[in-house]
C-alpha cells in the first residue's frame, strides 16, 4: 500500500510543478486538454456564473463578476501549495523516514505537518526527520517553496502590467466610439474634423493591440477573466468594435483606404479565434449575424453615416460583403460573450447613451 501512496505522492508532485510551469513561467499557449489549471478555472467559473446569474441588479453582478480574477489566482496558488505539501508528506509517509518522535506514534498528520513547515519555511524545528533520505526531501521541499512564493511574485507584476496596457486602450476608446463602443460611433466621430482618413491611422494602433492582445491572453488565459473599470466596457467589446469598424472600411468607405483595416481586422480575428480555442468554445451557429445587425439597424447604420458626411457601400452585393465578414468574427464572439458574461456592443449606439467620462457619481453632463 505505502508504495503505492508513494508513487501517487510523486506523481501529485511532477504534476503541479509541471502545471505550474506552463501556468507561470512558459510564454506560450499549452494545447494539452486534460491539464490542473484548465480543470480549476473550469471547476470553479461555472458555479461562479451559476451564482452571478440570480444576480437581478447589472451592477452588482458585474462586482460580483469582477471579482473572480484575482481570487481565482489566489485560490489557484493555494492549490498548488496545498498539492505540493500534501504530494511530498505523502512520500515522507510511505517510505516511513523516522522522526525525532516515538516511530510508533508518527502518524500522517506529524508527516503533514512537518511537510508545511518545510514548505513554507517556518523552521519550527519541534518535529524532524532523523535519517539522510527525510532530510534531503525536506531541504528540496523548503526549495520547493520559497522558489515557488519567488516566482508568482514575479509573475503578479508581468500579469497586471498587460492587464493595465489592455485597459489604458479601451479607456482612450470611451471619447472616440462611446460607451458602450460602437463601430458607426467610431467612424462619425473620426469625421468630426471633417477628415475620416485619420481611421486608418487608429486601425494601425488597433492592429498592434489585437496583437499585444492575442499574445499576453494566450500566454496567461486568466487575464480574459479580469473585467474592466466600467460596466459597459469589456476587453472582447472593444475587439469586436475593432472588427466590426474593419468590416465597414472592407465594404467600402469613402475616402478611407481598405488595406490597413484588412491588415488589424486579420489580426483581430486571429485574436478572438485563438483565445475562443483556449475556453474549447465553438463558434455560435445559431443565427448570431441577424442577433447583432437586422436589415433595420442596417438602413440606421447608413443613415447615420449618411448625416455626417460618410458614404457607406449600399446595394445587395455590399450587403452580401458585410454579412460575410461578420460571419468570420461574430460566431467566435458571442460564443466567447456568453461564456464570460460580456455583452457585446451595438453597431449603432441609442440615442439616449452617455459617454463615461460625461459621468459621476455627482450627475452627469451632456
Amino acid at each position: 500500500m505505502k508504495p503505492l501512496l508513494a508513487i501517487f505522492g510523486i506523481v501529485l508532485l511532477v504534476v503541479i510543478l509541471w502545471d505550474a510551469f506552463e501556468t507561470i513561467i512558459l510564454p506560450r499557449r499549452v494545447t494539452r486538454r486534460l491539464r490542473l489549471t484548465t480543470l480549476f478555472y473550469r471547476g470553479t467559473w461555472r458555479p461562479w456564473v451559476y451564482l452571478a446569474r440570480h444576480i437581478k441588479n447589472g451592477k452588482q453582478r458585474e462586482k460580483y463578476l469582477a471579482l473572480f480574477g484575482p481570487l481565482s489566482l489566489l485560490a489557484l496558488l493555494i492549490l498548488w501549495a496545498s498539492g505540493l505539501i500534501i504530494g511530498y508528506a505523502l512520500v515522507q509517509w510511505a517510505i516511513g523516514a523516522p522522526l525525532n518522535i516515538p516511530q510508533q506514534a508518527a502518524a500522517f498528520d506529524d508527516y503533514l505537518y512537518l511537510s508545511a513547515v518545510s514548505f513554507l519555511t517556518l523552521g519550527f524545528g519541534d518535529i524532524v526527520p532523523m535519517t539522510n533520505a527525510g532530510r534531503l526531501l525536506v531541504s528540496i521541499e523548503a526549495g520547493n517553496g520559497f522558489g515557488l512564493l519567488a516566482v508568482v511574485i514575479g509573475y503578479l507584476p508581468v500579469l497586471y502590467q498587460s492587464f493595465s496596457r489592455r485597459e489604458v486602450a479601451i479607456s482612450m476608446l470611451d471619447a472616440r466610439a462611446g460607451s458602450p463602443s460602437s463601430a458607426a460611433e467610431l467612424v462619425r466621430r473620426q469625421s468630426v474634423n471633417g477628415d475620416v482618413t485619420d481611421l486608418d491611422r487608429l486601425l494601425r494602433e488597433w492592429e498592434y493591440w489585437s496583437a499585444e492582445l492575442l499574445e499576453s491572453h494566450l500566454s496567461y488565459p486568466v487575464l480574459c477573466y479580469f473585467r474592466s473599470q466600467h460596466d459597459n466596457q469589456s476587453w472582447l467589446a472593444t475587439l469586436t468594435t475593432v472588427l466590426d469598424t474593419c468590416a465597414l472600411v472592407m465594404v467600402g468607405l469613402d475616402k478611407v483606404p481598405g488595406w490597413q483595416a484588412r491588415l488589424t481586422f486579420a489580426m483581430a480575428r486571429h485574436a478572438v479565434v485563438d483565445i475562443a480555442q483556449i475556453f474549447e468554445k465553438a463558434p455560435r451557429t445559431v443565427q448570431c449575424c441577424t442577433a447583432r445587425l437586422s436589415n433595420a439597424e442596417l438602413e440606421t447604420l447608413h443613415k447615420v453615416l449618411l448625416n455626417h458626411g460618410i458614404r457607406l457601400r449600399e446595394g445587395a452585393e455590399a450587403d452580401l460583403k458585410l454579412l460575410q465578414f461578420r460571419e468570420m468574427y461574430e460566431p467566435y464572439v458571442f460564443a466567447l460573450s456568453e461564456w464570460l458574461m460580456m455583452p457585446l456592443p451595438p453597431w449603432v449606439l441609442p440615442e439616449d447613451a452617455i459617454d463615461n467620462w460625461k459621468t459621476s457619481a455627482w450627475g452627469r453632463i451632456q
